[in-house]
């Protein structure tokens, strides 16, 4: 049945562990709407529109070590590593690890405190050739914000380096992103190593926005400066220009990098952090979206 939160100005539905049964994003607190309750206004869609295509994310869904698995390169074929938020993952013979795979899986187990408008998960770690991660992250809601703050501990015996980002699968109202879009930097914006040709043509820069030159027909990706500087307010903004309605995350981190993924129905800033903890070591960081329209 999952968890609903509620405080008049947003309702945010997240899904019961366990119902996204992947191994790349964290199972707990997978964020499957979130409702602007004046205008009804809604903000999450699916990776993708198409049964069984992708690999299951749907709304805001954050990840530990899309480039940075922790113990997967001393990991023998065969072993086990873990896959913070979800559990101990065991290789395969691939020498690198893939987020796109899928891992055999132990999972971790976790325990659950929710109200009305918060509810907390921890996570605790299972040892793994040196590695135990533990986890905790509150979801809660203040005014026309929903606030997501995690802490990790390190209670193994080596140090690691990960990175953590919020997958956001953003469809304002279920609108197609195209030129009724803008997403809005602090700073001048630029578009860093656009995968492709299209993607290149398809995306417009002008100050510190960014727009759709035309509905996208197919996926495209790239990297984005313009969030540089610790003083800014916000990290990015998506508003859909005839309503005014949007979306605007901050953080009280510094930003490692962001990139821009998407197609026709989603739109998905990335914003990350950089993890480094030695054992016995914790860090505690928080990621806040408001939701606004303006009408």
């Amino acid at each position: 049945m999952g968890c609903r939160l509620s405080n008049g100005i947003l309702t945010v539905d997240i899904a019961d562990i366990g119902e996204y049964k992947g191994t790349r994003f964290d199972w707990t607190g997978f964020i499957t709407q979130v409702t602007l309750e004046e205008g009804k206004h809604t903000f999450c869609v699916p990776e993708s529109l198409k049964p069984g295509e992708g690999t299951g994310g749907k709304g805001l869904c954050n990840e530990f070590g899309i480039s940075r698995a922790i113990g997967y390169d001393e990991a023998p074929i065969g072993g086990w590593f873990p896959k913070i938020g979800v559990g101990l993952l065991q290789k395969g013979t691939s020498p690198l690890y893939s987020f796109n795979e899928e891992f055999p899986l132990t999972s971790f187990s976790k325990d659950i405190e929710a109200g009305n408008d918060a509810v907390t998960y921890t996570i605790h770690p299972m040892e793994s050739n040196g590695y135990a991660v533990q986890l905790t992250k509150t979801i809660s809601l203040q005014g026309d914000q929903l606030i997501i703050a995690y802490e990790l501990h390190n209670k193994g015996q080596k140090p690691f380096l990960t990175e953590e980002y919020i997958h956001n699968f953003i469809g304002i109202d279920g609108l197609n992103i195209g030129q009724d879009f803008e997403l809005r930097l602090p700073r001048e914006l630029k578009v860093v190593e656009p995968e492709s040709s299209y993607t290149k043509e398809l995306l417009e820069v002008s100050g510190n926005t960014l727009t759709w030159s035309k509905e996208p027909d197919k996926p495209f990706y790239c990297k984005l400066s313009g969030w540089e500087g610790q003083e800014n307010e916000f990290t990015w903004e998506l508003v859909h220009k005839p309503s005014g309605t949007g979306v605007r995350e901050s953080g009280n981190f510094p930003v490692e990098r962001m990139a821009l993924w998407g197609e026709g129905h989603v739109v998905s800033p990335e914003v990350f952090v950089n993890i480094s903890l030695l054992p016995r070591q914790s860090k505690s960081w928080r990621r806040s979206y408001r939701f606004f329209t303006a009408k």
